[in-house]
């Protein structure tokens, strides 16, 4: 790569794309330690109004790596396309020799002495770990807060949520403290945080990204790690990074990432002529919805239909109560399974929130039968999606239920006139895409009353990745909202 393959570099460097910013110092029209410089500068700025980024490490160590990658480069040496960048990873991933909390007081000072796989990619193409990005308690509720770190606020008025679990991840990017974060998504944790803070977020494929290294590596968890960014491009490249077969993780697919790569670097026309789009908006009246996220997201739609897209209202043909009590066992158990032994021990039973504790407590009461109905009932749910997916390439709906509430709920109670039954049932809408490790985006969708972002979101067949981040890419050339930076003068 040399100086004069792309344009220069124009305005500061914290506003800059990812692949951009790889390119300029590759180019050696930047270094590692400007960027360095500008995003701890940014993070200094910005960071003590809405909490984003955590567990900074020291800045003379930081600005020492950063020199050593500039040496590295000037000796023809590059890491990989993240050289010299910048990263903070989410807190419950696991980070060598950084703290990897998870929103805990019980794992407050925990210092794993390994990467994640995910995270290792990252440090393998040239990644700086500055530190972590905030999420809330063992990333349970898509509202980023914990008795640790405390809340992360929404930039576009720090009164709301940011989202989560990937709160933390959303807000770094839409403050323009980090060009590229990660995140991970169990029931919409990338997802629901992209809309609150008018950035993409992206579900991969189950086992597109592998999981672990951890004392389990068969159940299946129904989370998975992916990228988050302010252009698709971006989101793009980090998945290429993630994505890919490991050994050590037995349910991770096969590839190396390369065709998320190659749709970063060249991105497709916008034209989607011939795609079938099924629009499932309030799912038949099933889910509650504030005023006005159906109608940005029917304006959202209706940028994918100029584009040649055939968008038509569907109905999923199933009965969407099943599959939310399908995921709520599957789920309970599972939690069961991961925080039993928290609760159980007196030292740090106290220090669970109510919502783990429910979780656990709920899924020990399930019988095994409960269990294999569950199971039963996810099946028959993906039999009804590729029904489903006969008669559509891609299914579309609001990745929010609402707008972002108010930051000291501790989640919404009601919407709509319609009271939420549990701590998680207000983001519904994200659960049958999550049920089934379906690959799903949410792109930015626009602003309501008030300044406050929402997305759309598009899922794709089993395995699809690449046709949805095809079809992000054709919206997003048709758009323009990440450009509406939030104003962090004001409250």
């Amino acid at each position: 790569m040399t100086r004069s393959s792309h344009a220069p570099l124009e305005g500061p460097l914290h506003e800059q794309s990812a692949l951009a910013l790889s390119r300029a110092i590759h180019a050696r029209e930047i270094s590692a330690r400007e960027l360095m410089e500008a995003t701890l500068a940014r993070i200094e700025a910005v960071n003590p109004s809405v909490n984003a980024v955590i567990s900074l490490r020291d800045t003379q160590e930081l600005l020492g790596e950063a020199e050593a990658a500039d040496a590295d480069l000037a000796k023809g040496r590059s890491r990989g396309v993240l050289h010299g960048f910048p990263h903070a990873v989410k807190d419950l991933a696991m980070t060598a020799g950084i703290p990897t909390t998870m929103g805990s007081p019980v794992f407050a000072r925990q210092v794993p002495a390994e990467d994640g796989i995910a995270v290792a990619r990252l440090r393998e193409a040239g990644a700086i770990f500055i530190g972590k990005t905030n999420t809330p308690e063992f990333g349970l509720g898509s509202h980023t807060y914990n008795p640790v770190f405390g809340a992360t606020r929404n930039p576009y008025n720090r009164s709301r949520s940011a989202g989560g679990s990937s709160g933390g991840s959303a807000v770094a990017l839409a403050a323009r403290m980090l060009p590229l974060a990660d995140g991970s998504d169990m029931m919409g944790s990338l997802r629901n945080p992209a809309g609150f803070c008018n950035v993409y977020g992206f579900r991969p494929s189950y086992g597109r990204v592998p999981s672990g290294p951890g004392p389990e590596c068969f159940m299946d968890s129904m989370a998975t790690e992916g990228p988050m960014a302010r252009t698709v491009a971006d989101m793009a490249l980090l998945l290429s990074l993630q994505a890919g077969y490991d050994p050590r993780a037995p349910q991770s697919l096969p590839g190396d990432g390369s065709e998320f790569a190659a749709l970063a670097e060249a991105p497709p026309p916008a034209d989607l002529k011939g795609l079938r789009i099924g629009w499932l908006g309030d799912f038949g009246g099933h889910m509650a919805m504030e005023d006005g996220i159906l109608d940005l997201n029917r304006q959202a739609l209706s940028v994918l239909s100029d584009l040649g897209a055939e968008v038509e209202v569907a109905s999923l043909g199933f009965d969407a109560e099943r599959i939310w009590k399908s995921w709520t066992d599957l789920r309970s158990w599972r939690m069961a399974a991961k925080l039993g032994a928290i609760l159980d021990a007196p030292e740090t039973r106290d220090s669970l929130k109510p919502a783990a504790v429910w979780e656990v407590e709920r899924g020990r009461a399930l019988s095994l039968s409960e269990i294999e109905a569950a199971s039963q009932t996810r099946s028959a749910w993906y039999r009804a999606a590729q029904r489903l997916f006969s008669n559509f390439d891609l299914l579309a709906a609001p990745v929010a239920q609402l707008f972002p509430f108010y930051v000291t709920l501790d989640w919404p109670k009601e919407i709509a006139g319609r009271s939420m039954d549990t701590y998680h049932r207000w983001m519904e809408c994200v659960v049958p895409a999550s049920l089934l490790g379906l690959p799903s985006v949410s792109v930015p969708a626009g602003f309501g009353e008030g300044g406050l972002p929402t997305g759309l979101q598009l899922i794709g067949r089993p395995r699809d990745d690449l046709g949805v981040l095809r079809t992000a890419s054709a919206y997003e050339q048709a758009t323009d909202w990440v450009s509406r930076m939030p104003d962090l003068g004001k409250a």
